[in-house]
């Protein structure tokens, strides 16, 4: 998918950055990730992974807020994990009203489903602290349109994948996106489940 195809703030951004044209593994994505197919996109690090989940989702949401429900859900490994990516977001998001939260364990998790309450489009998360808000009511996934997984790899040797794993039960019809360095064996069972139809993307 060109840069010229994308919203105008979005763009903007874009050139501002001095980003002309996508990045091959971009190339192979963005477009497959803009018509809503599900995902694994394998990839090494520098191969734009990150760059290519928020502009999907500042795309797919249009840059524009609604409502209250969070309609993005993205999974990372750590509180430093989330950060670094609102930061990024915060960076591609300008010259629209997007909302994003992040939600991680060293934060009063009172405080966090009262803030997430009060209206947000992208929620980033730990694994464990969105199951545990879930489970609390703290959160409603009935509008969530993406689940994404940024760096896969971290789920791999922990709990974490049985958390992530648990939370399409609670999730309708959505697009998911799997971003990897390596395709585990494990990911089949996703491929058998909640992602039976996901196309697997590799660079």
């Amino acid at each position: 998918m060109p840069f010229k195809k994308l919203i105008e703030p979005l763009k903007n951004i874009l050139e501002h950055k001095g980003f002309s044209d996508p990045l091959p593994f971009q190339k192979k994505i963005l477009s497959k990730i803009k018509g809503g197919a599900s995902m694994f996109a394998i990839a090494p690090r520098g191969s734009g992974k990150t760059t290519s989940i928020v502009i999907s989702v500042i795309q797919k949401l249009k840059g524009k807020a609604f409502e209250d429900a969070p309609r993005v859900l993205i999974f990372v490994k750590d509180k430093q994990a989330a950060l670094n990516l609102e930061l990024e977001f915060n960076a591609f998001k300008r010259g629209t009203d997007l909302r994003v939260y992040c939600a991680y364990e060293e934060k009063s998790i009172d405080d966090q489903k009262d803030e997430i309450y009060f209206g947000t489009d992208i929620v980033i998360a730990t694994p464990k602290r969105l199951n545990k808000i879930f489970y609390l009511n703290g959160i409603n996934l009935n509008k969530l349109q993406m689940c994404i997984v940024e760096d896969a790899d971290f789920l791999l040797g922990n709990n974490a994948f049985a958390e992530v794993t648990r939370t399409p039960e609670s999730i309708g019809k959505c697009q998911y996106l799997i971003f990897s360095e390596n395709f585990d064996k494990r990911f089949e069972r996703w491929q058998d489940t909640f992602m039976y139809n996901a196309q697997v993307n590799k660079l």
